[in-house]
């Protein structure tokens, strides 16, 4: 695996340097079977007449989460990408990762009303770099709706299932601090979480560049495998 790195406030090396290219799962590691197209991205998110963000100074970034249609709570079997334009085209970084929360949590929810399932939909500004617990992540900053899944079966079903929205610190982490998590076990009672470590802090790289040319705000989009079909 080929990771960049950081010298001078830019981004170096090869890692998951992606362009829309029709080659481009060629070149992401083992790991990822078939993230979409940056390109097909764009074009659902457009679609669905949500923001994508494009300013030409570059790491304006697009935070975008895919939830598998494979319901397995204890795999990471989601995406959480990003990208953003640069001298003409999109660089884009897909992880692997949970949008879902696991079983442990669907089964124990910490709140009264049911374990918080983030709707999909674009949560404009909705976080900041801040704290998750206690390290550096992104966390949420403004009103997002949730489902609360209250029968405690373990399973992830939003069929009929009530909606809250507000602060309920869905906030984009990481798992395990050292190495790749294999199971989602307790970590996301609702967060959007990457697997590996080291994707999340190639991700909060990213946002200190944005943040330092924009603002410490950061929108989310959460889209669903299925928004791809044709």
């Amino acid at each position: 695996m080929i990771l960049s790195w950081m010298t001078d406030g830019h981004i170096h090396g090869e890692y998951l340097a992606v362009e829309s290219s029709p080659n481009r799962n060629q070149e992401l590691i083992e790991i990822m079977i078939s993230p979409p197209n940056v390109t097909d991205i764009i074009d659902v998110m457009q679609q669905k007449s949500y923001r994508v963000f494009s300013n030409k100074k570059g790491y304006d970034l697009n935070i975008v989460g895919i939830r598998s249609a494979q319901i397995d709570q204890q795999v990471y079997n989601d995406w959480i990408t990003v990208f953003y334009m640069s001298d003409g085209r999109w660089n884009y970084f897909p992880f692997p990762g949970t949008t879902d929360p696991g079983s442990f949590y669907l089964q124990n929810p910490l709140n009264v009303r049911g374990t918080a399932i983030l709707k999909p939909g674009q949560y404009r500004g909705s976080h900041k770099i801040g704290r998750h617990k206690n390290y550096k992540a992104l966390q949420q900053k403004k009103a997002v709706t949730v489902y609360r899944d209250d029968n405690r079966d373990g399973y992830l079903n939003t069929a009929n299932m009530e909606q809250d929205s507000g602060m309920f610190g869905i906030n984009i982490h990481r798992s395990n601090a050292h190495r790749r998590s294999t199971v989602i076990g307790k970590w996301s009672a609702g967060c959007q979480v990457l697997q590996d470590p080291a994707h999340f802090r190639f991700l909060l790289d990213l946002c200190d560049l944005s943040a330092a040319t924009f603002s410490n705000s950061f929108s989310y989009t959460l889209l669903e495998e299925n928004d791809f079909l044709d």
